[in-house]
């Protein structure tokens, strides 16, 4: 039977919140300038804005975010090692040497797994994904399976990755703002140190060769740390990219936009406007009680429920919500329980709309009761 808790908000979380410094004068870039535009607060899991976000389209470079994330789930599973030293092989030489966006690597290197990430994550290396691609995986057919099954490990259905890079392929590789969005997630929040490592630095100085980056938010919009531009003649200009101030961090697409300078500024103000017109507020810290769901046939007849991370809520500066927190669980739930086993979830409404869906663990071990336990337990039963 499907069990469900009402949760009672203080007041002071259900008044508006008093508006930024410079709020009004923000707006959302406008369909001209930013034909696909996504903005989501990851700390609540709310959708602030949203224009064709489930429109399918060209990655272009934002594609080696997920040869990133590939390389990030390797090396955390041992598989691939940051000292790890690769070679260039003649063919891919000649295939992409100056071709694109480049990291410009010799044809008889020796470049490191850390040395190719930031190739990659800096100044997207067209060069770079591909000996990454061929050293970690034997070819980039292999790479490309491994793209595509990470990509359905985080449920990115609509999209399919067909290069390692990004370059030109007439949509062969594709994706939507929403799975891109996703995918980001995937890498600042499973992967935080090493997405505090790889991406966000200014340049790239190898071979003898200074480049910067040309990420247009960082260093720009504060608190911002990356991810990673896209352009190519098929594609536009695109951008995937995060910010985090005072613990609440925003990741933000735009897509299809007609210049470098126009997705710039589309980026900077969609980002900036989040900020100013949202106000953070935080509902339960991490392995903070929330609540109790009844346990059939255990060592205690209820066991405390948590969320693993802290749980947010985006509030608009400009009004009044009607904020609903409601704990669903197949109850009563039966015996024995592991400690931190997910057993429910915390489904936040904002107006009657659900924006989070937050999976609880049990806080404690339940047994299973000995007989006299189980007794006690049915009469208790009957009289609560």
């Amino acid at each position: 039977m499907i069990r469900t808790i009402a949760l009672c908000l203080a007041a002071v979380m259900l008044g508006a919140a008093s508006p930024a410094p410079q709020g009004d004068r923000l707006r959302p870039p406008s369909a001209q300038d930013a034909p696909i535009a996504l903005l989501v607060d990851l700390s609540s899991g709310q959708t602030l804005f949203a224009r064709e976000s489930d429109r399918r389209f060209m990655p272009a470079s934002i594609t080696k975010v997920m040869t990133a994330l590939l390389a990030f789930e390797m090396i955390e599973d041992h598989r691939l090692f940051p000292e790890q030293a690769m070679t260039v092989r003649p063919e891919t030489f000649r295939r992409w040497s100056r071709v694109g966006s480049t990291m410009y690597i010799p044809d008889d290197a020796r470049v490191t797994v850390e040395e190719l990430l930031f190739g990659i994550t800096t100044v997207s290396g067209n060069d770079a994904s591909v000996v990454l691609a061929e050293g970690a995986a034997g070819s980039v057919a292999q790479w490309l399976a491994g793209m595509n099954a990470t990509a359905a490990k985080y449920d990115m259905h609509d999209s399919h990755f067909n290069t390692p890079n990004g370059w030109m392929d007439d949509g062969r590789t594709f994706t939507t703002a929403r799975d891109l969005v996703t995918m980001g997630s995937a890498l600042v929040l499973q992967h935080p140190e090493k997405y505090r490592h790889f991406f966000g630095a200014v340049g790239l100085e190898y071979n003898g060769i200074t480049q910067r980056n040309h990420d247009p938010i960082t260093g720009r919009v504060e608190g911002a740390d990356g991810i990673k531009t896209g352009f190519t003649n098929q594609a536009g200009y695109g951008f995937l990219g995060s910010a985090e101030r005072n613990g609440r961090r925003l990741m933000m697409v735009v897509a299809a936009s007609p210049s470098g300078r126009t997705r710039n500024s589309a980026s900077r103000d969609l980002i900036e406007w989040g900020f100013a017109n949202f106000a953070g507020v935080r509902l339960f810290e991490k392995d903070e009680a929330i609540a109790k769901a009844r346990v059939q046939d255990g060592s205690a007849s209820a066991v405390p429920l948590a969320a693993q991370a802290p749980v947010g809520l985006s509030i608009p500066r400009d009004r009044e919500m009607n904020i609903k927190l409601t704990i669903r669980y197949e109850g009563p739930l039966r015996a024995p329980i592991a400690q931190g086993e997910e057993v429910a979830r915390l489904l936040v409404s904002v107006d009657g709309q659900q924006v989070n869906s937050v999976p609880l663990v049990a806080t404690q071990a339940i047994v299973e009761a000995n007989p006299l336990r189980r007794v006690f337990n049915g009469l208790l039963g009957w009289v609560t």
